[in-house]
């Protein structure tokens, strides 16, 4: 990277994802291959990186080479063209003067520097509309992975690695990969790719980490440890900031942080609206490691605890016995407060619980949820049986998700009913009263709620399936990302017509989608007559004190209006005026 002190500012525009501000250098992941380390060298160094470059060439060269000599004694001269079009690519001059330009204008090492040509390379390669083309990127994948062995390793402590704080700049992300990213490392990130309602976005917000997704272009443009400020709030990154903009932000993150602090003072404090309705906020986790931050956070207990994670270190759920030592802990660690464990949701946009012979034409619509427990009753078992014994702990409940009818519902209960059966002929202590609740989040559930109320003990609406299953919007497709709309007529009335039921039949219903946790929302909400919210451990101070400022009397007066109401923003408007009114502070 030239260090003249000089570079201009540049700004690239997306869609805010998640809130925040984060200031550090970037770092930038591309798709196919694994990124080297990055670190800056002198222009006394330059020569030397040029040379690693070229005897990196020359080693991958002769590897080839030897790989089609042994092609050819293997199967004829059919196959030695394969690599004599990989030889080609790393002899190609243009490919080389790039990366030697590269090293020399960027004052970067030499497998940085070749990565990221290649990079390029590769991204412009995959936009190329022809099919044929874009299908070479796995040949130019292949041969960049084996230049980038064949470099020597390096040591040097000038190197940028996950140990550093930065800003990572990504193609996109999995969910998984945000799960498992180290959070006190990576800052915020920026993504090509996503939309603020896909999954990713969502751990994002959970997570409390800045995140902008729809930057066009980024992974080719960005530069590795160019100085860089991701502002959260507006969807914007922008590199070599001015003194002037980081001032700016640096202003800006200091008025959020005193926001934060206020918010911090009333931890604990009861979330209950001016005229006396408790409302409960509690805190949705994907991994074990969150409990710190739902316990700070002042949540009354874990709304929603997604075990899908538990998948993210191998391809099957753990034992019974490893189960049940995370489920345990977790319910002694927020005792006295209760804890909703949903059933392995995996599918969909999610983690997959075992690799598919062939793809789902339409995996929103296909085998997950509930129906991947009841098509494997052995995995459902142990897991039933490991909440059965968490709950012995402390105070546990069960959750199915994704139930679209009765019937499900009875096979979920009758595998409880068997597990409870079992650990009483086994002696094996277990709350024998453990609430079973189910999401309501595909609009079947939300039409005949009347039907399965009497059957559980609570509902939790899921609204981020619910949404995208009303308006028939993939909620993580870009293109129609502007259809999935929370305040949708149709999602609205869904809500209500779920809660009333549940009222009419005594048990208690809450939220754990995203809706949960937006405060230009909590006024609809809670006029709608929800009674528990769960959202992300950073989202719970926001929420509580929304809460505290709101009348329950105002907001049902402002949501019988909205569900008369015939369009998304006019709803949206009237929670919106109300929260301004109420905690306009408390906006983004």
């Amino acid at each position: 990277m030239p260090k003249t002190g000089f570079e201009p500012e540049v700004i690239y525009e997306g869609i805010p994802a998640s809130p925040g501000i984060a200031i550090a250098p970037v770092h930038v992941i591309a798709r196919g291959f694994s990124a080297p380390e990055v670190y800056e060298i002198e222009e006394t160094e330059v020569a030397g990186e040029q040379e690693r470059f070229r005897q990196a060439v020359e080693l991958t060269k002769r590897q080839l080479i030897e790989l089609q000599s042994r092609l050819e004694d293997l199967s004829g001269d059919n196959e030695r063209g394969i690599f004599e079009a990989h030889v080609m690519m790393i002899e190609d001059r243009a490919v080389v003067e790039r990366v030697l330009g590269a090293i020399a204008s960027r004052l970067q090492n030499a497998e940085y520097a070749f990565y990221a040509v290649m990079q390029n390379f590769l991204e412009a390669m995959r936009r190329i509309p022809d099919p044929y083309l874009r299908e070479r990127t796995s040949d130019i994948e292949d041969v960049a992975q084996r230049v980038l062995r064949n470099f020597s390793p390096d040591n040097d402590s000038r190197h940028l690695g996950p140990d550093d704080r930065h800003i990572l700049v990504a193609y996109d992300l999995a969910p998984s990969d945000t799960a498992s990213m180290n959070r006190r490392h990576v800052l915020g990130f920026a993504t090509e790719q996503g939309s603020v309602n896909s999954h990713t976005a969502i751990l994002a917000r959970a997570f409390g980490i800045p995140a902008v997704v729809g930057l066009e272009g980024a992974v080719i443009d960005v530069i590795a440890l160019a100085p860089a400020i991701l502002d959260g709030y507006t969807g914007k990154l922008i590199l070599h900031p001015t003194p002037e903009t980081l001032e700016r932000y640096r202003k800006l993150s200091d008025e959020k942080a005193q926001v934060r602090s206020s918010l911090e003072a009333k931890r604990g404090a009861a979330t209950e609206t001016i005229d006396g309705r408790a409302i409960t906020v509690s805190g949705n986790i994907e991994i074990i490691d969150e409990l710190p931050l739902v316990k700070r956070s002042g949540a009354k207990g874990i709304g929603l605890y997604r075990t899908e994670f538990l998948l993210l270190n191998g391809e099957e759920m753990p034992d019974e016995n490893h189960q049940a030592e995370i489920y345990t802990r977790i319910a002694r660690e927020m005792s006295p407060h209760s804890v909703i464990i949903r059933t392995l949701d995996a599918g969909g946009d999610k983690l997959p619980v075992e690799p598919l012979t062939e793809p789902e034409p339409n995996p929103f619509l296909g085998w997950r949820g509930i129906r991947v427990s009841l098509a494997r009753p052995a995995m459902f078992r142990e897991q039933i049986r490991a909440i059965l014994r968490a709950s012995a702990m402390g105070k546990v409940a069960v959750m199915f998700p994704m139930i679209s009818g009765l019937s499900e519902v009875w096979r979920g209960k009758e595998m409880v009913r068997r597990c409870m059966d079992e650990l009483d002929k086994e002696g094996v202590p277990f709350d024998h009263d453990m609430p079973v609740g189910v999401m309501i989040e595909v609009p079947a559930a939300a039409i005949c709620a009347d039907l399965l109320a009497p059957e559980v003990d609570f509902f939790s609406i899921g609204t981020n399936d619910l949404i995208q299953y009303t308006v028939a919007a993939d909620r993580v497709n870009p293109h129609v990302a502007e259809l999935y709309r929370p305040t949708h007529p149709s999602v609205i009335r869904l809500i209500k017509r779920t809660i009333d039921a549940a009222n009419d039949n005594g048990i208690w219903t809450g939220i754990c989608g995203e809706m949960a946790g937006d405060i230009r929302l909590t006024p609809l909400l809670i006029g709608l007559g929800v009674e528990e919210l769960s959202v992300g451990p950073q989202q719970v101070p926001g929420v509580g004190q929304a809460i505290r400022s709101l009348s329950h009397a105002e907001c049902a007066a402002m949501s019988d209006e909205a569900l008369r109401h015939n369009r998304s923003q006019g709803v949206l408007d009237l929670s919106l005026n109300l929260a301004r009114k109420r905690y306009g502070e408390l906006l983004d």
